[in-house]
């Protein structure tokens, strides 16, 4: 029997034991090179022969892409495509997919946790246990302190993720509200400013664009309802940073809920790091096994209809055959 050709795959990140045990049975025909997030001297060794790139975060500039003169697709790992230069993608040829849905439960969950984690100040309480002055409790907490379920909460985008959030906050008693491109006619739809108005908890749920960066700037931020939780799980440069670094300094907002920012990695001397009313995640709420595991089904499933000539899945640009 002829043996499947292979299909030279440079991962862009670093496999744990059960990525790895998932993508054994594929070694016949898979030759999978991986490469840390930031490790740019392997990354730019290994370009030139890939075939395909499992894409996480990294940005893949033009000048990236035309190095791998062997590049047939970039699969993103996830749903948003702005860290690739798709336009240079397509002028080279090389297809581009995603995975819409796929990181949809775990994000969501994410979500979730940084709201409730952001409302009921969890990151404080934990510090004043661990440093043995948590005991008496903060006679403030019963003034600050909320319930999810007593709440409102104003999803920012519709799509998938914000779904999710909708079905969990509504099992646990929250009223929901959205907003998205146009009034979609659910009695929940609101437009931004009234939603922004009358939310107490807001959670962003829509992906990087023109017209989406700084889209909580000053003054939307300014239109928020006082104490109010902002969460993104989203883009970092969906939201004016400084703007909400005064917001959550001066109280105006009583906290917020972050897995992604303006730079990434977070840089040192960013002024979120040293406010006490900000949780904070490294962009990994979309991180889970199960989301791994889904998203590997995908990336293989890809890898094989590449390798047998036939239609590209969730691809997000056009490319001649």
């Amino acid at each position: 029997m002829d043996r499947a050709p292979l299909v030279r795959v440079l991962a862009h990140f670093v496999p744990g034991d059960k990525v790895l045990d998932h993508l054994a049975p594929q070694q016949d025909w898979l030759d999978i090179r991986y490469c840390a997030e930031y490790d740019d001297e392997t990354f730019y060794r290994e370009l030139p022969d890939a075939e395909v790139i499992w894409h996480v975060l990294r940005p893949i500039s033009g000048d990236d892409l035309a190095k791998a003169s062997r590049l047939r697709l970039v699969h993103k790992l996830g749903a948003g495509v702005n860290t690739i230069d798709v336009d240079v993608a397509t002028a080279r040829g090389v297809a581009v997919a995603n995975m819409p849905g796929a990181n949809a439960a775990s994000v969501a969950e994410g979500a979730v946790l940084l709201m409730l984690a952001a409302l009921r100040r969890l990151p404080e309480l934990d510090r004043a246990v661990r440093a043995g002055t948590g005991w008496p409790s903060d006679p403030t907490l019963g003034e600050t302190v909320r319930d999810v379920g007593g709440c409102t909460v104003g999803l920012v985008g519709y799509g998938n993720v914000a779904k999710r959030v909708e079905r969990i906050i509504a099992s646990m008693g929250g009223e929901i509200l959205h907003t998205s491109t146009r009034d979609d006619g659910h009695p929940g739809w609101r437009s931004l400013h009234d939603l922004l108005a009358v939310s107490d908890i807001v959670s962003l749920h829509l992906p990087l664009t023109e017209q989406t960066t700084s889209l909580l700037d000053h003054d939307a931020l300014a239109r928020m309802k006082p104490g109010a939780v902002l969460v993104n799980t989203s883009r970092g440069p969906i939201v004016d940073e400084d703007a909400l670094v005064d917001a959550l300094r001066s109280g105006r907002l009583g906290a917020a809920g972050l897995d992604v920012f303006t730079i990434e990695p977070v840089p040192a001397d960013n002024p979120l790091l040293g406010l006490d009313n900000v949780v904070l995640t490294p962009h990994v709420t979309w991180y889970t096994a199960d989301t791994m595991r889904r998203y590997l089904e995908l990336a293989v499933g890809n890898c094989e209809r590449l390798r047998d000539g036939r239609d590209l899945a969730n691809l997000v640009n056009q490319v001649a055959g």
